[in-house]
């Protein structure tokens, strides 16, 4: 498979067990500070099964991905349910909040 992300398999990416588990992502951010990412599953953020694992962890359970791999930094993505099209714009998440 080839890797169309702007970071390495191997960088942190922030995620929920949910979505390790095999639980859709649902929304994705590509944080505009440090151009890392976020992977979650569209709930509430719930601290205590927020989880940093490399990207490969989440991208590789997740090839559908790939759709979003050239997000802009600053920006975030979200979509209804699996297999429905991304909604792509600015993103609230970042020193500005």
């Amino acid at each position: 498979m080839t890797w169309n992300f702007d970071q390495a398999r191997n960088v942190a990416c922030v995620t929920c067990r949910s979505v390790i588990e095999g639980h859709p992502v649902l929304v994705a951010i590509h944080y505009e500070d440090d151009h890392s990412w976020g992977f979650l599953d569209g709930q509430p953020v719930d601290m205590a099964a927020a989880l940093v694992v490399a990207m490969s962890s989440v991208v590789d359970r997740h090839p559908d991905l790939d759709e979003i791999a050239s997000l802009p930094p600053g920006w975030e993505a979200t979509r209804a349910a699996m297999g429905e099209p991304w909604s792509m714009h600015k993103s609230g998440w970042g020193p500005e909040v």
